[in-house]
């Protein structure tokens, strides 16, 4: 698989990252994840397959997705050898500090996040959502201490409007702090608002997005019927991404198991085909239960889509309401 910089940053990841929400070591926070042992099969393969780049975040499973991260990958790699991501912002302790994007929270959860992982380093410390408690400047401010005290190579940040990225990127430039090298947004066939403003100015600041739910939390992948029709344990256990769809997008989902027909693919494979083809789209972030996922999402790599097919999956989008924020 191509290692690809990330943005315009000297970074190399690989062209698609691995989620790693869907693992766990102690208590799942959702009936569909998977313990190390179970999970160890699909991380060989990703290894394999010439995945190099894994993202979590402190609060998947309260940080048992954490644990789990840092024990395969460690069985697997050298760390020199693997870009690792996590995130930081939901509350991981009691008490007003023990959330959020203030300067003790964020270097106390920097340190607890390498603790479990158990690394010295990250790669990339993103971020999860934007603080409005908390002044940007000191957000950044303590950001950049992580970067200099050598806990973390780079920083990244997810989903918030194209207007608080800008500010915070220009708070830091300001004040000769570090920047923002990524943006882990929403994006995918089903929401692409993502396009009217934060893209645009990923692209002219040289920002690589590296998209969470690229399959729309299954809803592009056969995973949800009209009318509220569920057919995995994951779609029967998705409150938050019931907040995020709805029934007019099917009809986007139509049109996408209508290209797949006609080439005889699996429809996830378009879908991210599609996203990995759109511009300022470093690499999606895909999760995997199975193998047959993880080689899905390998196999999109290599489809290139026609104007035409490309013109056919967008043509029944209808805009929505900014998602995915908060």
């Amino acid at each position: 698989m191509d290692q690809v910089r990330l943005g315009n940053s000297g970074l190399h990841v690989s062209r698609l990252c691995l989620g790693m929400m869907s693992y766990y070591s102690g208590t799942p926070s959702r009936p569909w994840m998977l313990d190390e042992k179970a999970a160890e099969p699909i991380l060989r393969r990703a290894v394999e397959r010439g995945i190099t780049f894994f993202d979590t975040a402190d609060m998947y499973s309260d940080g048992g997705s954490e644990l789990a991260t840092g024990r395969l990958l460690g069985m697997l790699f050298a760390r020199e050898e693997v870009v690792v991501a996590t995130k930081v912002f939901y509350p991981m302790t009691a008490g007003p500090n023990g959330g959020g994007l203030n300067r003790k929270h964020v270097l106390s959860a920097i340190d607890a996040s390498l603790t479990r992982l158990g690394m010295d380093y990250l790669d990339l410390y993103q971020i999860h959502r934007w603080d409005p408690l908390t002044p940007i400047e000191e957000t950044m401010s303590a950001l950049h201490d992580v970067v200099r005290a050598g806990k973390a190579r780079y920083i990244g940040a997810s989903s918030m409007y194209a207007w608080q990225f800008a500010m915070a990127q220009r708070v830091a430039e300001r004040n000769g702090w570090t920047e923002f090298v990524s943006m882990q947004n929403h994006y995918n066939l089903l929401y692409r608002e993502e396009e009217r403003e934060m893209i645009p100015l990923c692209l002219d600041q040289g920002v690589g997005c590296v998209p969470w739910s690229p399959l729309a939390r299954g809803r592009l992948t056969g995973s949800y019927g009209r009318g509220g029709e569920r057919r995995t344990v994951r779609a029967g256990n998705d409150p938050y991404g019931e907040s995020l769809y709805n029934d007019a997008d099917f009809d986007v989902v139509d049109e996408l198991n209508a290209v797949a027909a006609q080439r005889q693919l699996p429809s996830a494979q378009l879908a991210l085909a599609w996203l990995l083809g759109r511009p300022g789209v470093t690499a999606p972030i895909v999760g995997a239960t199975k193998v047959e996922h993880l080689e899905d999402a390998i196999a999109a790599v290599d489809v290139t889509l026609s104007d035409t097919e490309v013109d056919q999956l967008q043509k029944p989008y209808r805009p929505h309401a900014v998602l995915g924020h908060q």
